[in-house]
């Protein structure tokens, strides 16, 4: 495993990571979500992220117990606060105050620590003045119970926005996590650029698209049983991709993995970090194996020649509006 300095901060973290949004608390049973978490341990994988939605807070609780007993100086914890949970109440969801104060202690009880190495805004709240979001957030630090703070799924004014408060508060805001694929690369023109003006690195989810650049989804034919695109949290986000025409572009990528010793999946890992603006990639599992075979696209450099072939066979499939971003 090789490790990464997030945003311009002093913080080091595995450039693959172990998320358990849709798996842990709902699709996996818990015993198989520990052997997940141990897989990824055992693989070299200190970064682990979370959020309190998930599951509607299952995941963060799955999570807090299959690290318990970890040293947890060697550990990265990351969680998010932003998207309603419990009863659905008028503050139990936004960037307010209360909010962000409350379900930071709840979710420190859930992952079992007296803190989490980075608390991301999971989207930008647009009817709470971000002075206040970014004072709790200070104040969470200052306390210390939050080391950094990050965001996720920001546009890129956002995030010079957050950037410029934080700076003024005297808070490290170091990271953003948005989705980032070969399929989908919203971020490139304005959000990355901004990124890096401001000393924040992407750590980017769905890497393989929802599990699409496995190339399990075959054209012409039903989802396989079990997978993303049959769990009724992760659809949605799949739907996009399960086009016949896509599919096909996909099975086309093969021999180009073939030919640098990977596996799809770990070529579409890798692909990602070759931006030298991914601090991180996260994976999920629903399986042991399935980390342990990801986990090898650490480390991989893809020459210039394959990177165009991508580029060629993914003509005209791919996402790059900006507007999809935040």
């Amino acid at each position: 495993m090789e490790f990464r300095r997030l945003g311009r901060s002093g913080l080091s973290v595995s450039e693959i990571s172990y998320g358990n949004w849709i798996t842990h608390g709902s699709q996996v049973e818990e015993e198989q979500a520990h052997a997940c978490v141990k897989a990824a341990l055992d693989a070299g994988i200190t970064t682990f992220d979370t959020a309190d939605v998930y599951a509607n807070t299952r995941a963060e609780a799955v999570m807090g117990r299959a690290l318990a007993g970890q040293r947890r100086e060697s550990l990265e914890i990351f969680t998010k606060v932003f998207w309603p949970t419990g009863p659905g109440g008028p503050n139990d969801k936004g960037l307010g105050r209360k909010h962000i104060m409350e379900s930071a202690h709840a979710s420190l009880k859930r992952l079992q620590t007296d803190y989490v190495d980075l608390y991301q805004a999971h989207r930008f709240d647009r009817t709470v003045p971000l002075e206040e979001t970014m004072g709790a957030f200070a104040d969470l630090v200052r306390a210390g119970k939050v080391l950094y703070v990050g965001v996720s799924e920001w546009s890129a004014e956002q995030i010079t926005r957050g950037a410029e408060l934080a700076r003024e508060l005297n808070i490290p805001l170091i990271s953003n996590q948005p989705q980032y694929s070969m399929l989908w690369r919203v971020i490139e023109s304005q959000v990355i650029p901004a990124s890096e003006r401001e000393g924040v690195s992407q750590i980017v989810w769905s890497p393989i698209a929802q599990g699409v650049l496995t190339g399990k989804y075959l054209p012409g034919q039903p989802p396989p049983a079990g997978s993303r695109a049959t769990d009724e949290s992760g659809k949605n986000f799949i739907a996009r991709f399960l086009r016949d025409e896509v599919l096909e572009r996909v099975q086309q990528l093969k021999p180009l993995a073939e030919g640098a010793g990977l596996s799809l999946a770990q070529l579409a890992v890798a692909w990602v970090l070759q931006n030298p603006n991914v601090a991180s990639a996260i994976i999920g599992a629903t399986r042991p194996e399935q980390v342990t075979e990801n986990v090898k696209a650490s480390g991989v450099k893809l020459d210039a020649e394959t990177l165009a072939q991508i580029d060629k066979v993914l003509n005209g499939l791919v996402e790059y509006d900006p507007r999809l971003s935040g």
